[in-house]
């Protein structure tokens, strides 16, 4: 055979071989036995060994590992690689389909069709063609530069090194490990006495960066790809897949197309319930606007597109150990006792804090410092522990105790009657005048972008504020010197508290963290009390009896007394005047209608509703004068259940609730 021949031989064995990894390793169908595969492969070796300048990166020898580096390049990505914003329940997934049809300017009639795909537990990567062969692969990395780790994802086998159109294409996918390679892997680091990897995730993350290939060849990594960043135009978010399958990409093939955002939810409901039985790890779903036209209109923000986010499935648990327990001090005085964990992963993140509620709830528990305990995380919901494993006690773990003076300032504790809490007796200790204001300007609050809680006790520490109304005074020049400020984000800091200054009256009372003064119980106070301005708005609580307060129907009887002991102290009111000075102002509200048979009960909302959103739902009754709880109790009034209804609806059937149906509730509404 002269090298002539041997080339076309070559070609052919490549091109033959290219078909029978794809239908192997993509496709999971196999199209010859892997002892025909294994025969081709060795040919094509040999032919190589005979005219080594015949190898190319797209041969099929070339996956097998060899290379050590010793270190890995960074790259700067020629296009950044925004993250999508993680959301956790499907009020958020409600108010993101709100901000897209608002951003798009969309008429209340017109839906937006969504794509839904599973978020793949890997890593995050960058694949590069020319020509249509594989040049390089780089991690995510910051979004701006990554890794290059072109050597190792070399090995992976479902990833092409050449694909059917000599084009120069950029695209994004997941590497990951399947479940079952993930549990050979962990048996065989126990068998040589190594540590086991503690996901899929890290074990993939791990095999991807080693500096010698040959370690990621011997494990079975595989890849989905799910973006094309550039070479290829596409209109919409499922001709992208097709095309990326089309050329011969992985991708997978578990996602939907759906009309509206009552379908993504079904979509996430049901693989939720699915997840278990798939091969590999998901955490989530990822939803994306379906128009590629409208993906570039919406655009990115800071950090995240704005045409994209990531449900995370809820609630996951984990076993660890509880380490120290530490006394926190919130807005209020109240001390919380926080359990510092040894760390472990929960529900997607690493967990090293958990609530433990209050001093009652720790010897309900009978938990003790050392303890091996089971901790829950829901979404972005600070964790909480369970249980305590009793068994696993070795004699050594400690008592918690109750704690005697402030841990913040030293000052002396108190228990209020009929409470479990214990407060801060100290109303000027740093702690609570630092919680008052993180509060203060909270999103439910005057909502100040960029004022966060590290730049609050900055300010703080800085001598720059004493008290919330302090913020409205203050100026770029008080900003620019201090460390982490510079003239462009202290100049957006000043036009965000600025722009802030213009609150509604029940958001200005929600901010000022009045005790059992909530979100609902502010709107209904500021229903009451419609001032035109905060002056007004003193004066009429100057005049104001507990009694009064009593005729609003859903106010107790407790938060109105705290709500007039607030207004009682000097210093509250002369903050709130100094605020009026500065130039805070109320906007006006929206206004309330008097329903016969909606106002004053409490709504319970469950499942997916069709012709309204989630959102819009709350506010109709809002608007009518009801209350909407997050959860179905004896006071709860109406369930109303839309598609695919949860544990909500079945508590509410063995409470007798009345269970509206979306068209009773419409006709009720009306």
């Amino acid at each position: 055979m002269d090298k002539k021949q041997a080339q076309e031989r070559l070609e052919k064995l490549k091109k033959e071989m290219r078909e029978i990894d794809h239908a192997y390793y993509v496709l999971d169908r196999p199209i010859v036995s892997d002892a025909v595969r294994d025969n081709l492969k060795a040919e094509v070796k040999k032919i190589e060994n005979l005219f080594p300048d015949l190898i190319t990166p797209d041969s099929p020898t070339q996956r097998i590992g060899g290379q050590v580096l010793s270190e890995l390049k960074k790259v700067k990505h020629a296009i950044p690689k925004y993250s999508l914003d993680d959301v956790f329940s499907y009020d958020d997934i409600y108010e993101f389909d709100k901000r897209v049809r608002k951003f798009l300017n969309l008429s209340e009639k017109e839906k937006v069709e969504y794509t839904c795909e599973l978020k793949i537990d890997g890593l995050n990567m960058s694949f590069h063609y020319e020509d249509g062969i594989f040049r390089r692969a780089v991690t995510r990395g910051d979004g701006f530069v990554g890794e290059d780790v072109s050597h190792t994802v070399r090995t992976i086998k479902s990833l092409p090194l050449k694909i059917a159109e000599p084009i120069d294409l950029e695209l994004g996918g997941e590497v990951y490990l399947p479940k079952k390679s993930f549990e050979k892997l962990n048996k065989e680091a126990l068998a040589t006495n190594k540590a086991e990897f503690a996901n899929p995730r890290n074990a993939a993350a791990g095999t991807i960066r080693q500096l010698d290939s040959s370690v990621a060849a011997k494990r079975d990594l595989a890849v989905f790809c799910w973006a094309i960043y550039s070479g290829v135009q596409t209109k919409t978010q499922v001709e992208m897949l097709q095309k990326m399958q089309q050329l011969g990409f992985p991708i997978n093939e578990n996602y939907e197309k759906v009309n509206d955002i009552t379908g993504v939810i079904n979509f996430c409901e049901k693989w939720h319930q699915r997840r278990s039985g798939l091969p590999y790890e998901i955490d989530g779903v990822a939803i994306k606007v379906n128009r590629i036209d409208w993906q570039q209109r919406l655009g990115k923000a800071a950090k995240y597109v704005r045409w994209a986010c990531a449900y995370k499935f809820p609630a996951e648990q984990a076993a660890t150990v509880l380490e120290n327990v530490l006394w926190q001090v919130g807005r209020t005085g109240a001390l919380t006792p926080v359990a510092h964990l040894r760390p472990v992963k929960v529900a997607g993140s690493t967990v090293s804090r958990a609530t433990l509620h209050n001093f009652d709830e720790i010897q309900r528990l009978g938990v003790k410092i050392g303890d091996t305990v089971i901790l829950q995380k829901a979404g972005d919901i600070i964790p909480e522990i369970l249980e305590p494993l009793i068994k696993l006690r070795t004699g050594k773990e400690k008592e918690i105790k109750e704690p005697t003076a402030c841990p913040i300032c030293h000052s002396a504790l108190i228990k209020k009657k009929d409470e479990v809490a214990i407060y801060c007796e100290n109303k000027k200790c740093f702690a609570i005048e630092r919680e008052n204001i993180i509060h203060f300007v909270s999103r439910k609050g005057f909502n100040i972008d960029g004022l966060g809680e590290k730049i609050v006790e900055q300010l703080i520490n800085e001598g720059l504020i004493t008290s919330a109304a302090d913020i409205f005074d203050l100026t770029v020049g008080d900003l620019q010197p201090l460390e982490r400020f510079a003239e462009k984000s202290a100049v957006n800091l000043i036009e965000a508290i600025i722009k802030s200054k213009k609150v509604t009256l029940n958001k200005f009372i929600y901010s000022l963290g009045i005790r059992h003064v909530g979100e609902e119980t502010a709107g209904l106070l500021a229903r009451f009390l419609k001032s035109e301005n905060l002056i007004d708005f003193l004066q009429k609580i100057k005049k104001l009896k507990i009694e009064e307060l009593a005729q609003i129907d859903g106010l107790g009887e407790v938060a109105g007394q705290s709500f007039l002991d607030y207004f009682a102290d000097e210093e509250k009111v002369a903050m709130i005047k100094k605020m009026s000075a500065s130039g805070v102002t109320l906007q006006k509200m929206a206004e309330v209608k008097n329903k016969s048979g909606i106002s004053g009960k409490t709504f319970v909302l469950t499942g997916a509703l069709q012709n309204i959103s989630r959102d819009e739902a709350k506010q109709i009754l809002k608007n009518l004068g009801a209350k909407v709880s997050g959860a179905v109790s004896s006071q709860t009034d109406f369930v109303v259940a839309g598609d695919d209804p949860g544990s909500k609806f079945t508590k509410a059937k063995e409470f007798g609730i009345k269970i509206l149906t979306e068209d009773e509730f419409q006709k009720l509404i009306k």
